[in-house]
């Protein structure tokens, strides 16, 4: 018999709520944390304990299935299971470390210039979730999207403590404040978070001028627009459209707002190599296609090679490429100097002529001769 979230003793209409926030089983609710169930609105602590401890009794009561054929292995079988064991060995080895190493900087304070995986959440200050940093906080804001899943936008964040063009300032300040594994609630005034308003940067053109501007496209309200200025490209959202007027506001849409982040510090990221692979990361390569990067650093000169794999040779990669090698001299420049691409275009193997290719050519000589001499 299936459980239904409906049959919690104590839930009644909560479990509409907890529906939207993405917790649509008794097993998930099971799972939940208190904290997180205290974060919905109409929840407190007494009645997340309450609902989380009626779900897991739930469990408990529903009876066990029991298998009872018997299971045999091939010699196929037996290879598999060999091989999942090995990788098993590997995931419990690698477990080990990462347990021995969070020990190790478990409670430290985070300094300039580390590189530290974070989870965070944002909201407006009228409680709007715009940031999230895991799919099941995506959900639970009901924000999730599985096309943005499947480009890897609810992932933990990669930063480097006190640098620019990671976190807003207030932020980062925050974070230079933190330990390790350290969970901390904030709120960011406008001044360190997105920016008072300011009017002059919004901005009033005829409609005439506008569509000259958009390529001949009358304007739409809510739709963004982007202006080319000396200082480069500026965006904004087009608010009204009055008196032949069109309104173009080029504040950021959070400016003029608190801001209010849960942060938690998830790691440290020490190693040589997967520093450049959250940069790739962050540089929008898969990670799934990350491996096929081939690295190859050179000690002496600090320089490193980075083999281009052939399924992105035919992509327009330059501002890519750029990017990344500016990223990691910037926040690497004690251990990577020059950064070389290479891209090998192997050649095609031309098909060798058959005996039967060669007679029908031959063939095809003599009778196109023939109609000539005719």
């Amino acid at each position: 018999m299936s459980l239904k979230l409906e049959d919690i003793k104590g839930l009644g209409k909560k479990s509409e709520i907890l529906k939207e926030a993405g917790i649509d089983s008794v097993e998930k609710l099971a799972k939940s944390k208190v904290e997180d169930l205290t974060e919905l609105k109409g929840i407190g602590q007494a009645i997340a304990e309450k609902i989380i401890e009626n779900a897991k009794s739930m469990l408990d009561e529903k009876p066990k299935d029991i298998i009872k054929e018997p299971i045999t292995h091939d010699k196929e079988d037996k290879q598999d299971l060999a091989v999942s064991k090995e990788e098993k060995e590997k995931m419990e080895k690698e477990l080990k470390d990462q347990e021995e190493r969070k020990k190790k900087i478990e409670g430290k304070s985070v300094e300039q210039g580390d590189f530290v995986l974070l989870k965070i959440t944002g909201r407006t200050q009228k409680g709007k979730v715009f940031r999230v940093s895991s799919e099941e906080d995506a959900k639970k804001a009901g924000i999730y999207d599985e096309q943005d899943a499947k480009n890897g936008h609810y992932t933990p964040e990669f930063v480097v403590v006190g640098k620019p063009g990671f976190l807003n300032e207030g932020l980062m300040q925050t974070l230079e404040q933190m330990k390790y594994f350290e969970k901390k609630s904030v709120r960011i005034p406008p001044v360190k978070a997105f920016g008072k308003r300011d009017p002059a940067k919004i901005e009033r053109i005829g409609i005439a001028k506008f569509r000259k501007m958009n390529e001949g496209k009358m304007p739409e309200l809510g739709h963004e627009f982007t202006k080319n200025t000396k200082q480069g490209a500026q965006r904004g959202i087009i608010t009204n459209i009055i008196q032949g007027k069109v309104i173009i506001d080029y504040n950021h849409p959070l400016a003029g707002q608190n801001i209010d982040y849960n942060v938690e510090i998830l790691d440290k990221i020490e190693t040589f190599d997967k520093k450049i692979e959250y940069f790739m990361l962050n540089k929008g390569i898969p990670k799934e296609n990350i491996s096929q990067f081939n690295l190859n650093y050179n000690k002496n000169d600090k320089s490193l090679e980075i083999r281009i794999p052939q399924m992105f040779l035919f992509q327009n990669l330059t501002y890519l490429k750029f990017g990344l090698a500016m990223d990691l001299q910037t926040h690497m420049a004690n251990e990577i100097g020059d950064v070389k691409y290479i891209e090998i275009y192997e050649k095609m193997p031309v098909p060798k002529a058959t005996d039967d290719s060669v007679m029908e050519k031959i063939k095809e000589f003599n009778e196109n001769k023939e109609k000539e001499e005719k």
